[in-house]
């Protein structure tokens, strides 16, 4: 092994459809930028091309949101950079999926965290990504395998943003598991905040408790860090709006809301939708590119 070129500044490694996030990476961190071409043919297989000589360091960049195509996109171009040069190879991935599914709660359920976080650790040397959705664990290298695994949290970035743009506001999670994610946003903020208690019944069925916390002559600001489907949001702005509040926006770290879940929102009474340029959504609004940078940075040391 070549100390000195391990050492190396790397390059960036971007798909042809994540060239903006990886031009505003190279542009914050000084990195070189290189593409990924991508071609879907008509029977739905795919043909990478990567440039033909690449560095001993490599960055590749892939958002994993709609992994079914982005997985094997991975697959392929993680083999192809270690035939074309790479030695030492990073997967920076703003939005990680299969995180959720930590343990097998009926029989035969297959635990996809462990199964994607042990492809991964096959594939790379270091992952770098931002508020993993983790419930029984801590640490992001328990659930891939390898000594260089980052995970950086967007709440004080939220925290900051809410601060600017909602200043007074209450900040509430719609559910137990968002604690972590409102108690930073909600310091680095300066504001007051509460915990929502949700019981789910099924994807689309979810009822929430509202916490004791005086919301009446107030506006709210719904801190999560992934809007899927949108119903427990809806569900808490619901009940929020009908305990006084005046106003609730929300500020999430990952949008993957399909444009339905956007309409219900709306219907809910939920003003602004804000989130983080994790995942490309309508309502990315608080940038988390310096953020991405100085994670890179931990993990490359």
């Amino acid at each position: 092994m070549n100390s000195k070129n391990i050492s190396a500044d790397p390059i960036i490694l971007a798909f042809d459809d994540e060239l903006d996030l990886g031009r505003r990476l190279s542009d914050r961190s000084g990195y070189a930028l290189a593409t990924i071409e991508t071609h879907r043919f008509p029977d739905g297989e795919w043909r990478l091309k990567l440039p033909p000589v690449l560095p001993r360091r490599v960055v590749l960049l892939r958002g994993l949101d709609h992994p079914a195509e982005k997985l094997v996109h991975l697959l392929i171009a993680a083999r192809t950079a270690r035939e074309l040069g790479a030695h030492d190879l990073s997967l920076l991935s703003p939005y990680l999926c299969y995180m959720r599914q930590d343990a097998r709660f009926s029989p035969g359920e297959a635990v996809s965290q462990r199964i994607v976080g042990g492809f991964l650790a096959q594939l790379f040397d270091a992952v770098v990504t931002v508020d993993p959705h983790l419930h029984r664990i801590s640490r992001l290298d328990e659930a891939i395998p390898i000594p260089r695994a980052v995970a950086v949290s967007a709440a004080a970035e939220i925290g900051r943003f809410v601060a600017a743009r909602a200043p007074g506001s209450v900040l509430i999670g719609p559910d137990e598991e968002s604690r972590q994610w409102v108690h930073m946003a909600a310091e680095v903020a300066g504001a007051d905040y509460g915990i929502c208690l949700k019981a789910r019944r099924g994807d689309r069925d979810v009822t929430v408790a509202r916490p004791d916390i005086a919301v009446a002559g107030r506006r709210v600001v719904l801190v999560d860090d992934v809007a899927s489907t949108g119903h427990t949001l809806a569900a808490a702005a619901r009940g929020l709006l009908g305990d006084g509040a005046v106003r609730v926006d929300v500020a999430v770290t990952h949008a993957l809301l399909a444009p339905e879940a956007m309409t219900m929102l709306r219907d809910s009474g939920i003003g602004e939708v804000w989130s983080c340029t994790t995942v490309v959504h309508s309502t990315n609004s608080i940038d988390v590119t310096s953020l991405l940078v100085s994670a890179l940075r931990t993990a490359l040391r």
